[in-house]
């Protein structure tokens, strides 16, 4: 018997032997007839046994894990000091904006709470202060035990299947160290179109700002020459990979570099591709390079929680979530764990800033992802370099609770640094980070100011404003707007006239003089200028972008920088109008080419009771009302 049970290795075999021969151990008869002699046949019968019972037992599935989100209760009796848990330029920031050295979701997650929810699963993935909830691996039952532990308040079980790769075609994303003139040119319009010069004459280029960049990866931007300012100053002050759970950053995509350069990154000859190359940086892997899971918005989340640990002022997100994930009425600002996340990070005191969306010419969504519809978050849309238009991939608002997006725009085209060198790359993801310089700007300019009240001048300061609409927001903001506290045009440039049961919109003669003539009053027809741009090909969703395929007759990377550009194409004079509801929602809104002076002509029957029509025209906006 002894040798039976080596064979067997060990007591828990020895019981399924019981189990099968219950003859030969339960019937003395037999088990006395059983000779020893016989001891390696009985032997050999019991392994092939166990072999079957162990190759039965790996065939049989195991209960499969999935992610679920642990809401707790309370944060009962758990002490927090404040002014050891946060770095030192998140207590100032704190304390310029009047908020509280702290509050209830600041304090740690109660670790009783914590170590019981780890012995009841397979792990612990991430435990949220902000939202008192634990992120883990378990299984269907492990998840029904957790509801029943005291301090549980809810268990969540989150999508967690990997979704389709991220298509990744066209030019690899390497960059070129011969720059052509018109590459050049787009690099100094990139800032120029915002107020460069502006700033620059203010001394103002974001020293002093802190701003955290949430990205795919910042592959080679430690040793890239655009970024070596920000090396040898040590003004990138911390990075982590909240995705392999690790300090660097420096791998993977190529994404956060071409970022960063648009807010710090600067040319061989000195031109900055941003506005605030003096800000200090924080660095954050949040994002899979081909994969789109669930667990990346917990990862967002997590930088977040850490960015305000470590003093961000700003927070610069070319990222987003749409139909991989939700639908377009859940883009409602609350729905998303994301959103939820970046609006209580304004609520402390961060401006967070995100790219609109490349869904704009994608029939199946259209609209702005997520965290872009967060209300509190200053989402960005892309305008045309040459026609300053709205650019066919930019998303549209508004919001699934009508709020107004994109708040700004800026260029959507760009000059960036990448690996190897520097690039044309184009989506919303780097019209946000020339904003992001904007803001550091401006907030530097003006460090009293509350996250929210420099959300409003940075709307305030956009060459539309007061008038909007879903596809420029209120417009590009202008440093000379901002640091002018510029007031609205009073100078009335057109008349708004109702004739019989037309409204028309009249140039004034003092508006009329453009291009060395005066419009006539009329002219053969007016042209809708969003027939003027050429169609813009399509570009992966935000955060994915690949670089810009060359255009007919574009001079390719690699030229002689001191070939001829074309002139740069100045701002044109459109009119812009809408027509509201009575809530102050668009119901169409549209931008003419402005050929003669009776530019518009609208049917009054168009109009219902509560209706606003409003027009922009050189800075100036007159609106008109139905009763």
């Amino acid at each position: 018997m002894r040798e039976l049970l080596y064979i067997c290795d060990g007591r828990r075999t020895f019981r399924r032997i019981l189990a099968v021969f219950p003859v030969l151990f339960f019937f003395p008869r037999l088990r006395i007839s059983f000779r020893v002699r016989h001891w390696q046949l009985f032997a050999s019968i019991a392994s092939a046994v166990c072999l079957g019972i162990t190759s039965q037992a790996a065939a049989e599935p195991m209960p499969q894990t999935a992610r679920y989100w642990v809401q707790l209760r309370d944060k009962r009796d758990v002490r927090f000091d404040p002014a050891t848990y946060f770095s030192s330029q998140a207590q100032a920031r704190r304390l310029r904006q009047h908020l509280p050295a702290a509050d209830s979701s600041d304090f740690p997650v109660r670790p009783d709470y914590v170590s019981r929810v780890q012995a009841g699963v397979d792990s612990v993935i991430f435990v949220s202060r902000w939202f008192n909830a634990i992120s883990c691996w378990a299984t269907p039952l492990q998840a029904t035990r957790l509801r029943h532990l005291p301090g549980v308040r809810a268990v969540t079980r989150q999508p967690d299947a990997s979704l389709s790769p991220a298509a990744r075609t066209g030019l690899p994303d390497l960059g070129n160290e011969a720059i052509s003139a018109e590459d050049r040119q787009l690099a100094r319009r990139q800032t120029a179109s915002l107020g460069a010069a502006d700033f620059q004459t203010a001394t103002l280029d974001g020293r002093g700002l802190r701003i955290a960049i949430f990205d795919v990866g910042f592959n080679g931007a430690d040793r890239h020459p655009a970024f070596e300012h920000l090396v040898r100053d040590r003004r990138i002050v911390a990075t982590y990979d909240f995705v392999k759970r690790r300090n660097s950053v420096f791998t993977g995509g190529t994404h956060g570099t071409e970022v960063l350069s648009c807010i710090a990154g600067l040319l061989p000859d000195g031109t900055p591709l941003g506005l605030a190359p003096k800000a200090e940086f924080l660095l954050a892997r949040t994002e899979r390079l081909h994969r789109e899971i669930y667990a990346e918005e917990e990862a967002w989340l997590a930088a977040a929680e850490w960015a305000d640990r470590n003093g961000a002022d700003i927070i610069n997100s070319s990222l987003g979530y749409t139909n991989r994930r939700y639908f377009p009425e859940q883009m409602n600002g609350y729905t998303s764990l994301v959103a939820r996340a970046a609006e209580l990070a304004v609520r402390k005191g961060i401006l967070v800033v995100n790219a609109a969306g490349n869904d704009g010419d994608n029939e199946d969504w259209h609209t702005v992802g997520t965290p872009a519809d967060g209300d509190s978050v200053l989402a960005v849309g892309g305008l045309d370099p040459d026609t300053f238009l709205h650019v066919d991939f930019s998303s549209y608002g508004p919001s699934a609770d009508r709020q107004v997006k994109p708040n700004v725009t800026a260029f959507g085209t760009v000059l960036a640094a990448a690996p190897g060198g520097y690039v044309r790359t184009q989506g919303t993801s780097f019209a946000s980070p020339l904003v992001v310089g904007f803001a550091a700007c401006a907030w530097q300019q003006n460090r009293q100011l509350t996250v929210m009240q420099l959300f409003a001048k940075i709307q305030e300061s956009a060459d539309l404003y007061p008038y909007f609409d879903y596809a420029h927001g209120y417009g590009l903001p202008r440093a000379s707007a901002l640091l002018q506290e510029r007031k609205p045009r009073t100078e009335a440039a057109f008349d708004l006239v109702r004739e019989d049961s037309v409204l028309s919109v009249i140039i004034r003669p003092t508006a009329a003089y453009v291009s060395a003539r005066t419009l006539p009053l009329y002219a053969d027809s007016v042209v809708r200028v969003t027939t003027l741009a050429p169609k813009t090909p399509s570009v992966p969703r935000v955060g994915r972008e690949e670089l810009k395929p060359p255009l007919s007759g574009e001079p390719k990377h690699g030229e002689a920088a001191g070939e001829a550009a074309p002139q740069p194409p100045t701002h044109p004079d459109y009119l812009y109008w809408h027509i509201a509801d009575r809530y102050g929602v668009l119901r169409t809104y549209e931008v003419l080419e402005v050929t003669q002076r009776a530019v518009l002509r609208l049917p009054l029957s168009r109009l219902r009771p509560g209706d606003t029509v409003r027009v922009h025209y050189r800075g100036f906006t007159q609106s008109y009302s139905v009763q």
